[in-house]
């Protein structure tokens, strides 16, 4: 803590180490085991959860770049075992969002030079890859990865165990367990490799990719497949997964 700059009243669990020339606000509380590496600037409002990581040069808690933000409390949740690579971004939540909240969950990995805008939410396991941007109130779900200097449209939304190609340009939502590149971006496939990673059989895998072949690949529109995805699939937390998320879909899927 030698040469740092952390405020009496913040909140420093057991076993953490912070770095020289940090920077630590009053509103911030840190959980056990957390290592802060030097040349870390923590803001008000954050709160960060056990056995995290972060390093030089990250900035967590800096006030929303958007117009309508009025100066208002709101705050950045990062949960346990996750990896803040250096000089990410990660920016506090907005009133007029109605959630006043940025949240990013446990073990994810957030490299190097990543920026996480405004009332984004990221659950567990995500792989933010350097130089991605999310813009406001982006959402990712579980396992999924953004290749590197790939950028997300804001209110987008990336579904569970989705793989993005680097360099892509997110402007429509992705659907959960699916591969997606080129430009303009598109469905690629399925991404089977990490659902056999991740514990997944193989038939579970052929089932999701059966489904995939109906929204994609047999002219039907999507509420015509989704009917026949009803009818003739049997239910399984795969199928409904794609389900709710095609008819949750605000922005509509990707081509």
């Amino acid at each position: 803590m030698q040469n740092s700059t952390i405020h009496p009243n913040a909140k420093i669990g057991a076993n953490v180490e912070i770095g020289p020339y940090c920077y630590i606000a009053e509103n911030v509380e840190i959980g056990d085991g957390c290592v802060i590496a030097p040349h870390v600037t923590i803001m008000d409002y954050v709160k960060i959860g056990k056995n995290c990581k972060i390093f030089p040069g990250a900035v967590i808690g800096g006030i929303p770049q958007d117009l309508k933000f009025a100066g208002e409390v709101s705050w950045v949740e990062i949960g346990d075992n996750t990896v803040i690579r250096e000089c990410a971004t990660i920016n506090r939540g907005t009133a007029a969002s109605g959630k006043y909240l940025t949240k990013i969950g446990s073990n994810c990995l957030i490299m190097s030079y990543a920026h996480v805008a405004h009332d984004c939410r990221i659950g567990d396991h995500v792989i933010q890859v350097s130089y991605t941007g999310l813009a406001g109130e982006s959402e990712v779900d579980d396992w999924a990865i953004i290749g590197g200097a790939s950028v997300a449209h804001q209110f987008t939304k990336i579904g569970a165990h989705a793989m993005i190609q680097g360099g892509s340009k997110v402007t429509k939502d992705i659907p959960p367990f699916v591969t997606v590149g080129r430009e303009p971006i598109t469905y690629a496939g399925i991404n089977s490799i990490g659902l056999r990673r991740r514990g997944y059989t193989n038939e579970q895998i052929n089932n999701v990719q059966d489904i995939y072949r109906l929204i994609y690949n047999s002219g039907f529109n999507i509420s015509d497949a989704i009917a026949k995805i009803e009818s003739e699939f049997q239910a399984t937390a795969e199928r409904d997964e794609i389900l709710l998320f095609v008819r949750n879909s605000a922005r509509g899927i990707i081509k």
